[in-house]
């Protein structure tokens, strides 16, 4: 699908689409659950879609009982489980295979684990480091998908590295939390994106689990046995899809955005702190965020923690006047492509010069974006970075593979027509 962006400016009111991080959170929490999990406002991105069909293969029950709202029945999953071989597909979801292989593994079953896409590509080394430590049998594909694994898993004190993902330890958790017959402590080496571990601990908390956080250097899980009752659940809105509204905005319009929880877990909740940065005009709420375009400051922002706002960042600093500098480049190596040098390439069509020194992204802006033709590298935040850009281009940008965000935001494009963006869409 190739979709065309006209330049232009955006105005409206949106809702924020639902979180991935924390609807698929919720999946694997309810599917682990001794009861009934009322899930409100439930994801619907293809990312959210991989992580319902990986429980319902494993187990759960799941119910479409209303509109915008959906019932999950806990699979019971235990170490006495039956032997039948199981097939869970992750689609491309790279927080679906990290964090659904542990929790598979309370199984004693065979299961066999598989991707597609750029999840094929992305190194899956850690599982067969850890997993014979837990007492788990894994043969990968040389490190990479598919994996075939068979439990269950024996949690123990053990210590893991956190540089490439916090999504590993995500689902450590989460499975030592549910199969530990006594305490364990996971110690972390030099961890990664720890807003995203707060709000797994907070979803844990929130099913009973008990998990104490000691400054992030380990993690003691106390055995415990949740009540079985129902739980409710709403899924909050997405910091990391509204982010691209939020900076579309922010260099082309006035937007307000409803359904953000201004004091949520989530790691990009930081693009408030470099729309101010960018000395954008922005109005800041419980209910809504606003922002309004004006002539925007370059800025300096440490997205180590918070590797996915790289691509609105780029679009941002592409129309501020000066030099911006993003750090953490190290942090996108093994995203759905190379983001950075993807990043590089693709803007670099667009006239946008970016430099690329040690874990530094330079980008230089205050040229205008020029129109032409682009590529989304199968990239979800990529096609959603370029078609921000677009709205300050000189002429229309033209976006191949532009279908690419449905991984995260299904609704993106539609979102933007309904602000006012010129848009077509073409196969």
């Amino acid at each position: 699908m190739k979709v065309t962006i006209e330049p232009g400016e955006v105005k409206g009111i949106l809702f924020a689409p639902a979180s991935k991080s924390a609807m698929q959170r919720a999946c694997a929490l309810a599917l682990l659950h001794n009861g009934e999990t009322r899930i409100t406002n439930p994801g619907k991105s293809n990312d959210d879609v991989a992580a319902l069909s990986i429980i319902n293969a494993l187990g759960a029950g799941i119910e479409s009982t209303e509109a915008n709202k959906l019932v999950i029945h806990g699979a019971q999953m235990s170490a006495i489980s039956d032997d039948a071989p199981k097939n869970i597909d992750c689609g491309e979801s790279g927080l679906s295979i990290r964090m659904f292989a542990p929790i598979a593994a309370i199984l004693q079953s065979k299961i066999t684990v598989t991707g597609r896409g750029s999840l094929v590509s992305r190194p899956m080394n850690f599982f067969d480091e850890i997993f014979p430590k837990l007492g788990i049998n894994i043969v990968s594909n040389n490190g990479f998908l598919p994996l075939e694994i068979r439990g269950p898993i024996q949690p123990k004190d053990i210590t893991i590295d956190g540089s490439l993902s916090s999504q590993f330890l995500t689902g450590l958790l989460i499975a030592f939390a549910k199969s530990s017959k006594g305490p364990a402590t996971i110690t972390v080496t030099d961890l990664k994106s720890k807003p995203y571990i707060d709000l797994t601990l907070q979803m844990m908390k929130l099913f009973g689990y008990d998990v104490q956080n000691n400054n992030y250097k380990s993690f003691l899980i106390t055995p415990s046995v949740p009540k079985k009752q129902i739980i409710n659940y709403t899924v909050e809105g997405d910091w990391s899809g509204a982010s691209f509204i939020l900076v579309a905005g922010a260099i082309s319009g006035s937007i307000t955005v409803k359904g953000l929880d201004v004091f949520s877990a989530q790691a990009d909740k930081a693009i408030l702190q470099v729309l101010m940065a960018a000395k954008a005009n922005i109005s800041i709420t419980p209910e809504e965020i606003s922002v309004s375009s004006r002539r925007l400051q370059p800025f300096h922002f440490d997205a180590t923690d918070c590797p996915d706002l790289f691509p609105p960042l780029v679009a941002l600093a592409a129309s501020c006047d000066g030099t911006s500098v993003i750090e953490g480049v190290s942090r996108l190596a093994h995203k759905e492509s190379n983001r950075a040098l993807t990043l590089q390439e693709e803007f670099g069509k667009l006239g946008t010069v970016i430099k690329l020194q040690d874990d530094l992204m330079i980008i230089e802006g205050g040229a205008v974006v020029n129109g032409g033709v682009v590529h989304s590298r199968h990239d979800h935040r990529i096609a959603m970075a370029l078609a921000v850009a677009a709205l300050r281009a000189k002429s229309g940008v033209q976006i191949e593979e532009a279908e690419a965000i449905s991984k995260s935001y299904p609704d993106f494009y539609e979102h933007l027509k309904i602000l006012g963006a010129g848009i077509l869409i073409s196969d």
